[in-house]
């Protein structure tokens, strides 16, 4: 598939001293800036990360794509021993219950995009990846009330009639997560991209809630099981939260009210045969592990 591209580049972007032997891989990517609005998808990696204990496999040389005058270095000091965080893009592996994942956290490049996405393709070809999904989230006219409005997109037929999803018609300025999108379809890479929507009058915390909705979407995707207890806790606490503040100020409060009739008029895909089923399915996953 990509096999002239690898042939062509003299360097790794990881050099593997033993390729993982993996079951059924799936690459999933989140990337920090423009893509990620209440940090809703670089949360689900995370929290991914996190229930499988992910060991890290490498990252993409910094200098390579990154502006350090406009997405700086941190410095932290451990005990007396003080070290610099450069900003870049690292590559996790996580192995979950019916198949592993390949995990990718970073921060949207400054420069030199389609090498950038170059690179993460091959890694993906490395590893013998079957699905690329990449995970956004953008602000919205919507209510905090209501189930997270998401969105699923692909280009090939086969993704889109048997993952339930939509082939895009957007127009218009784009993220690395659509260049990244493009990419994959045009180097016949199988690749989904999902985006929540987020309340844009809560935009400047986390959105738990955003994330939850992706990991349920991923998990449908994916056939596999993705414990998400703890940030269904932390979703309901993020929405009393929320309500809390909408309560406290009148405008606010009508202002969503007005959001909620808009959202209550629509056809809600919630509501749905293939949404019950899909929850169904879902409850099954997880009540037989």
């Amino acid at each position: 598939m990509c096999a002239d591209r690898r042939a062509n580049k003299e360097l790794r972007v990881i050099e593997w001293e033993r390729t993982p032997k993996l079951r059924s891989p799936v690459l999933v990517t989140a990337f920090e800036g423009w893509n990620d609005a209440g940090e809703a998808a670089t949360d689900s990696i995370d929290h991914m990360r996190q229930i499988w204990g992910a060991e890290l496999l490498g990252e993409l040389e910094p200098d390579d794509y990154y502006d350090f005058q406009v997405t700086r270095p941190h410095i932290r000091i451990d005990d007396v021993k003080r070290s610099i965080t450069w900003p870049t893009t690292r590559f996790y592996l996580a192995r979950g219950p019916e198949r592993d994942f390949v995990l990718v956290h970073g921060i949207e490049p400054n420069m030199r995009w389609r090498a950038f996405c170059s690179d993460i393709l091959e890694v993906a070809d490395d590893l013998e990846v079957e699905l690329v999904v990449n995970l956004g989230a953008l602000l919205a006219d919507v209510p905090h009330t209501r189930p997270v409005p998401l969105t699923g997109f692909a280009s090939a037929p086969e993704l889109i009639a048997d993952l339930g999803l939509e082939e895009s018609g957007y127009e218009g300025p784009t993220g690395i997560v659509g260049v990244l999108q493009h990419t994959c379809d045009m180097s016949g890479m199988p690749s989904v991209s999902l985006w929540a929507a987020v309340p844009h009058y809560v935009s400047q915390s986390p959105c738990p809630k955003a994330a939850l909705a992706l990991l349920n979407r991923l998990e449908d995707i994916t056939a596999t099981t993705i414990t998400t207890s703890e940030l269904a806790d932390e979703a309901a606490a993020w929405q009393r939260g929320v309500e809390e503040m909408a309560e406290e100020d009148e405008e606010v409060r009508e202002y969503v009210e007005r959001l909620e009739r808009a959202r209550d008029s629509e056809d809600l895909t919630a509501t749905s045969g293939d949404a019950i089923a899909a929850e169904f399915e879902r409850y099954l996953r997880r009540r037989n592990p």
